[in-house]
Protein backbone atom coordinates (compact mmCIF):
# COMPACT_ATOMS: atom_id res chain seq x y z
CA UNK A 1 0.00 0.00 0.00
CA UNK A 2 1.58 3.40 -1.00
CA UNK A 3 2.57 6.23 1.80
CA UNK A 4 0.71 8.44 1.85
CA UNK A 5 3.09 12.33 1.98
CA UNK A 6 3.08 13.68 5.66
CA UNK A 7 0.62 16.83 5.68
CA UNK A 8 3.76 18.93 6.60
CA UNK A 9 5.57 18.18 3.69
CA UNK A 10 2.88 18.88 1.83
CA UNK A 11 3.14 22.23 3.12
CA UNK A 12 6.59 22.67 2.70
CA UNK A 13 5.83 21.84 -0.89
CA UNK A 14 2.66 24.34 -1.36
CA UNK A 15 4.97 27.12 0.36
CA UNK A 16 8.04 26.46 -1.73
CA UNK A 17 5.79 26.54 -5.16
CA UNK A 18 3.87 30.08 -3.85
CA UNK A 19 7.34 31.95 -3.33
CA UNK A 20 8.69 30.47 -6.89
CA UNK A 21 5.52 32.09 -8.13
CA UNK A 22 5.98 35.14 -6.28
CA UNK A 23 9.45 34.86 -7.80
CA UNK A 24 8.84 34.58 -11.03
CA UNK A 25 6.47 36.97 -11.03
CA UNK A 26 9.35 39.68 -9.90
CA UNK A 27 11.63 38.73 -12.76
CA UNK A 28 8.90 38.63 -15.26
CA UNK A 29 7.38 42.49 -14.35
CA UNK A 30 11.25 43.59 -13.51
CA UNK A 31 11.57 42.81 -17.80
CA UNK A 32 7.87 43.40 -19.01
CA UNK A 33 6.32 45.91 -16.56
CA UNK A 34 3.38 45.08 -14.26
CA UNK A 35 1.02 44.43 -17.29
CA UNK A 36 2.37 41.21 -18.27
CA UNK A 37 1.06 39.43 -21.88
CA UNK A 38 -1.30 36.55 -21.74
CA UNK A 39 1.02 33.88 -23.38
CA UNK A 40 3.67 34.70 -20.90
CA UNK A 41 1.37 33.78 -17.89
CA UNK A 42 -0.16 30.77 -19.82
CA UNK A 43 3.77 29.47 -20.16
CA UNK A 44 4.09 30.02 -16.44
CA UNK A 45 6.62 29.43 -14.12
CA UNK A 46 8.98 26.16 -13.33
CA UNK A 47 8.98 24.20 -10.28
CA UNK A 48 10.47 20.66 -9.49
CA UNK A 49 11.37 20.47 -13.32
CA UNK A 50 8.02 21.03 -14.16
CA UNK A 51 6.30 24.02 -16.25
CA UNK A 52 3.17 26.00 -14.53
CA UNK A 53 0.63 27.92 -16.03
CA UNK A 54 -0.48 30.62 -14.30
CA UNK A 55 -4.12 31.23 -15.65
CA UNK A 56 -6.80 29.08 -17.25
CA UNK A 57 -9.79 29.69 -18.94
CA UNK A 58 -11.46 30.05 -15.48
CA UNK A 59 -11.09 32.41 -13.11
CA UNK A 60 -9.65 30.81 -10.10
CA UNK A 61 -6.87 28.40 -11.25
CA UNK A 62 -4.93 25.60 -8.81
CA UNK A 63 -1.71 24.10 -11.23
CA UNK A 64 -1.69 20.59 -10.92
CA UNK A 65 0.96 20.57 -8.01
CA UNK A 66 -0.94 22.70 -5.37
CA UNK A 67 -4.29 21.44 -3.23
CA UNK A 68 -5.39 24.58 -3.09
CA UNK A 69 -5.60 27.51 -5.82
CA UNK A 70 -2.66 29.61 -6.60
CA UNK A 71 -4.50 32.85 -8.93
CA UNK A 72 -7.39 34.60 -9.51
CA UNK A 73 -7.88 36.13 -12.42
CA UNK A 74 -10.47 38.63 -14.44
CA UNK A 75 -11.20 39.42 -18.05
CA UNK A 76 -12.16 43.02 -19.78
CA UNK A 77 -14.68 41.52 -21.49
CA UNK A 78 -15.56 38.03 -19.14
CA UNK A 79 -18.48 37.41 -16.81
CA UNK A 80 -16.81 37.71 -14.00
CA UNK A 81 -15.63 41.59 -13.25
CA UNK A 82 -14.72 42.61 -10.00
CA UNK A 83 -15.50 45.94 -8.52
CA UNK A 84 -14.63 47.63 -4.80
CA UNK A 85 -17.16 47.41 -1.92
CA UNK A 86 -17.73 50.02 0.67
CA UNK A 87 -14.77 48.71 2.81
CA UNK A 88 -12.21 49.67 -0.09
CA UNK A 89 -11.85 45.58 -0.67
CA UNK A 90 -12.00 43.90 -3.94
CA UNK A 91 -14.98 42.13 -4.71
CA UNK A 92 -13.98 38.77 -6.66
CA UNK A 93 -17.20 36.77 -7.95
CA UNK A 94 -17.56 33.22 -7.57
CA UNK A 95 -17.18 30.53 -9.98
CA UNK A 96 -21.04 30.16 -11.26
CA UNK A 97 -23.43 30.09 -8.78
CA UNK A 98 -23.09 26.82 -6.72
CA UNK A 99 -20.80 27.84 -3.93
CA UNK A 100 -19.88 24.63 -3.29
CA UNK A 101 -18.23 24.24 -6.56
CA UNK A 102 -14.69 22.95 -6.05
CA UNK A 103 -13.12 25.88 -7.47
CA UNK A 104 -15.04 27.75 -5.08
CA UNK A 105 -14.36 25.85 -1.94
CA UNK A 106 -10.76 25.76 -2.97
CA UNK A 107 -10.74 29.46 -2.53
CA UNK A 108 -12.90 29.45 0.83
CA UNK A 109 -10.08 26.55 1.50
CA UNK A 110 -7.49 29.04 0.82
CA UNK A 111 -9.07 32.02 3.03
CA UNK A 112 -9.42 29.74 5.95
CA UNK A 113 -5.38 29.04 5.42
CA UNK A 114 -4.80 32.50 4.82
CA UNK A 115 -2.76 31.09 1.48
CA UNK A 116 -1.47 34.17 -0.65
CA UNK A 117 -2.50 34.14 -3.63
CA UNK A 118 -1.83 36.19 -7.05
CA UNK A 119 -4.66 38.43 -8.59
CA UNK A 120 -4.47 39.15 -12.18
CA UNK A 121 -6.89 41.51 -14.15
CA UNK A 122 -7.73 41.74 -17.38
CA UNK A 123 -7.11 45.53 -18.70
CA UNK A 124 -7.13 44.84 -22.17
CA UNK A 125 -7.62 41.63 -24.20
CA UNK A 126 -4.56 39.78 -23.24
CA UNK A 127 -2.86 41.84 -21.22
CA UNK A 128 -3.19 41.97 -17.21
CA UNK A 129 -2.26 43.60 -14.14
CA UNK A 130 -0.17 41.20 -11.72
CA UNK A 131 -0.88 41.61 -8.28
CA UNK A 132 0.64 39.85 -4.92
CA UNK A 133 0.15 38.52 -2.80
CA UNK A 134 -3.33 38.75 -2.39
CA UNK A 135 -5.51 37.15 0.56
CA UNK A 136 -9.62 35.87 0.55
CA UNK A 137 -10.57 38.09 3.94
CA UNK A 138 -14.31 37.80 3.36
CA UNK A 139 -16.82 34.99 2.09
CA UNK A 140 -20.57 35.88 0.94
CA UNK A 141 -22.74 33.11 -0.69
CA UNK A 142 -25.80 35.62 -0.69
CA UNK A 143 -23.85 37.39 -3.30
CA UNK A 144 -21.71 35.07 -4.77
CA UNK A 145 -18.37 36.80 -3.89
CA UNK A 146 -15.40 36.94 -2.17
CA UNK A 147 -13.75 39.54 -0.06
CA UNK A 148 -10.34 39.99 -1.15
CA UNK A 149 -7.32 42.34 0.08
CA UNK A 150 -4.05 43.54 -1.30
CA UNK A 151 -0.83 42.87 1.48
CA UNK A 152 2.49 44.38 0.75
CA UNK A 153 4.98 42.46 -1.52
CA UNK A 154 7.54 42.01 0.90
CA UNK A 155 5.22 39.51 3.38
CA UNK A 156 5.25 37.15 0.11
CA UNK A 157 7.91 35.55 0.63
CA UNK A 158 6.36 33.79 4.23
CA UNK A 159 2.89 32.63 3.23
CA UNK A 160 1.42 29.66 4.67
CA UNK A 161 1.82 31.33 8.00
CA UNK A 162 -1.73 30.64 8.60
CA UNK A 163 -1.70 34.05 11.14
CA UNK A 164 -4.39 35.39 11.92
CA UNK A 165 -5.18 39.20 10.52
CA UNK A 166 -5.05 41.23 13.85
CA UNK A 167 -5.55 45.03 13.59
CA UNK A 168 -2.47 45.97 12.40
CA UNK A 169 -2.32 43.26 9.47
CA UNK A 170 -6.10 44.73 8.35
CA UNK A 171 -4.51 48.01 8.35
CA UNK A 172 -1.98 47.40 6.46
CA UNK A 173 -3.99 45.60 3.58
CA UNK A 174 -6.30 47.62 3.61
CA UNK A 175 -3.75 50.79 2.72
CA UNK A 176 -2.24 48.81 0.03
CA UNK A 177 -5.33 47.91 -1.41
CA UNK A 178 -6.53 51.44 -2.08
CA UNK A 179 -3.06 52.33 -3.25
CA UNK A 180 -3.90 49.51 -5.52
CA UNK A 181 -6.97 50.10 -6.60
CA UNK A 182 -5.39 53.83 -7.80
CA UNK A 183 -2.54 51.60 -9.61
CA UNK A 184 -5.06 49.35 -11.15
CA UNK A 185 -7.00 52.83 -12.61
CA UNK A 186 -4.20 53.88 -13.75
CA UNK A 187 -2.93 51.16 -15.72
CA UNK A 188 -6.30 50.49 -17.32
CA UNK A 189 -6.41 53.72 -18.52
CA UNK A 190 -2.92 53.09 -19.55
CA UNK A 191 -3.52 50.84 -21.86
CA UNK A 192 -6.90 50.99 -23.13
CA UNK A 193 -5.69 54.47 -24.31
CA UNK A 194 -2.37 53.26 -26.03
CA UNK A 195 -4.62 50.09 -27.42
CA UNK A 196 -6.88 53.05 -29.05
CA UNK A 197 -3.94 54.80 -30.65
CA UNK A 198 -2.76 50.93 -31.90
CA UNK A 199 0.56 51.68 -29.93
CA UNK A 200 1.95 54.41 -31.53
CA UNK A 201 2.55 58.26 -30.48
CA UNK A 202 -0.11 60.35 -31.92
CA UNK A 203 1.99 62.71 -32.90
CA UNK A 204 5.05 61.14 -33.89
CA UNK A 205 3.77 57.98 -34.23
CA UNK A 206 6.83 56.69 -32.02
CA UNK A 207 5.87 52.63 -31.73
CA UNK A 208 7.76 51.36 -28.93
CA UNK A 209 5.72 50.83 -26.16
CA UNK A 210 7.63 50.92 -23.50
CA UNK A 211 8.26 54.88 -24.60
CA UNK A 212 4.65 55.44 -25.07
CA UNK A 213 2.20 57.52 -21.99
CA UNK A 214 -1.08 58.07 -21.98
CA UNK A 215 -2.10 61.78 -21.47
CA UNK A 216 -4.33 62.81 -19.78
CA UNK A 217 -6.46 65.67 -21.53
CA UNK A 218 -8.51 66.67 -18.22
CA UNK A 219 -5.91 66.04 -15.28
CA UNK A 220 -7.11 63.38 -13.33
CA UNK A 221 -7.28 65.36 -10.46
CA UNK A 222 -9.90 67.63 -11.45
CA UNK A 223 -13.22 65.95 -11.05
CA UNK A 224 -14.03 66.03 -14.82
CA UNK A 225 -10.34 64.26 -15.59
CA UNK A 226 -12.13 61.27 -16.01
CA UNK A 227 -10.46 57.81 -17.10
CA UNK A 228 -12.04 57.70 -20.35
CA UNK A 229 -10.17 56.97 -23.29
CA UNK A 230 -11.64 60.03 -24.88
CA UNK A 231 -9.92 62.02 -22.25
CA UNK A 232 -6.41 60.63 -23.44
CA UNK A 233 -4.34 60.79 -26.28
CA UNK A 234 -1.17 58.21 -26.69
CA UNK A 235 2.34 60.01 -26.69
CA UNK A 236 5.70 59.17 -26.34
CA UNK A 237 7.36 60.49 -22.93
CA UNK A 238 8.99 63.96 -24.80
CA UNK A 239 5.57 64.97 -26.10
CA UNK A 240 3.82 63.95 -23.27
CA UNK A 241 5.88 65.90 -21.12
CA UNK A 242 6.16 69.08 -23.77
CA UNK A 243 1.59 68.60 -23.58
CA UNK A 244 1.52 69.01 -19.86
CA UNK A 245 4.62 71.76 -19.80
CA UNK A 246 1.72 73.66 -22.69
CA UNK A 247 4.70 73.72 -24.92
CA UNK A 248 2.36 72.32 -27.26
CA UNK A 249 -1.68 72.17 -27.59
CA UNK A 250 -4.07 70.73 -29.55
CA UNK A 251 -6.97 72.15 -30.71
CA UNK A 252 -10.71 70.95 -30.94
CA UNK A 253 -10.53 70.63 -34.49
CA UNK A 254 -7.02 68.45 -34.06
CA UNK A 255 -4.56 70.57 -34.88
CA UNK A 256 -1.77 70.79 -33.32
CA UNK A 257 0.11 73.71 -32.11
CA UNK A 258 3.25 74.87 -30.92
CA UNK A 259 3.85 77.93 -28.42
CA UNK A 260 4.74 80.83 -30.16
CA UNK A 261 8.38 81.68 -27.82
CA UNK A 262 9.51 77.48 -28.79
CA UNK A 263 8.80 78.38 -32.45
CA UNK A 264 11.17 81.18 -32.08
CA UNK A 265 13.97 79.89 -30.83
CA UNK A 266 16.67 78.12 -31.93
CA UNK A 267 18.74 75.02 -30.72
CA UNK A 268 19.24 71.34 -31.95
CA UNK A 269 17.57 68.54 -34.17
CA UNK A 270 15.28 67.66 -30.88
CA UNK A 271 13.89 71.21 -30.91
CA UNK A 272 13.52 71.55 -34.43
CA UNK A 273 12.33 67.87 -35.81
CA UNK A 274 10.38 66.88 -32.53
CA UNK A 275 8.53 69.88 -31.38
CA UNK A 276 8.45 72.41 -33.68
CA UNK A 277 7.51 70.60 -36.97
CA UNK A 278 4.48 69.56 -35.33
CA UNK A 279 2.84 72.96 -35.50
CA UNK A 280 0.27 72.62 -37.72
CA UNK A 281 -0.11 68.61 -38.36
CA UNK A 282 -3.16 67.11 -37.46
CA UNK A 283 -3.31 64.23 -34.73
CA UNK A 284 -3.18 61.02 -35.17
CA UNK A 285 -6.50 59.62 -33.90
CA UNK A 286 -8.16 56.15 -33.34
CA UNK A 287 -10.24 53.98 -35.96
CA UNK A 288 -13.24 54.49 -33.70
CA UNK A 289 -14.58 58.04 -33.22
CA UNK A 290 -16.15 56.89 -29.62
CA UNK A 291 -12.38 57.13 -28.60
CA UNK A 292 -11.45 60.46 -29.84
CA UNK A 293 -10.43 63.01 -27.98
CA UNK A 294 -13.40 64.52 -26.96
CA UNK A 295 -13.78 68.11 -28.10
CA UNK A 296 -15.32 69.91 -24.95
CA UNK A 297 -11.79 68.72 -23.06
CA UNK A 298 -9.69 69.90 -25.65
CA UNK A 299 -11.48 73.18 -25.42
CA UNK A 300 -10.58 73.44 -21.75
CA UNK A 301 -6.96 72.42 -22.46
CA UNK A 302 -6.76 74.79 -25.50
CA UNK A 303 -7.63 77.80 -23.41
CA UNK A 304 -4.69 76.66 -20.91
CA UNK A 305 -2.16 76.72 -23.69
CA UNK A 306 -3.18 79.57 -24.71
CA UNK A 307 -2.75 81.47 -21.43
CA UNK A 308 0.35 80.26 -21.18
CA UNK A 309 1.38 81.36 -24.69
Amino acid sequence: MPVEEPAVSQDARESAMRVAAFQWLSEATSVHGDVLPRAILQRGFEFNGELNPLVAPQGIFKPRQLRFPLTISTTPKGPYQDSFGPDGLLSYKYRGTDPAHPDNQGLRRAMELQLPLIYFHGIVPGKYLAVWPVYVVGDDPATLQFRVAVDDAAFAAQPMQRAVADDRVSARRAYVTAVTRVRLHQRSFRERVIAAYQSQCSLCRLRHDELLDAAHIIPDTDPAGEPRVSNGIALCKLHHAAFDSFLIGVAPDYIVHVRPDVLAETDGPILKYGLQELNGSRLGLPSSRDEWPDREALTWRFDRFKAAA
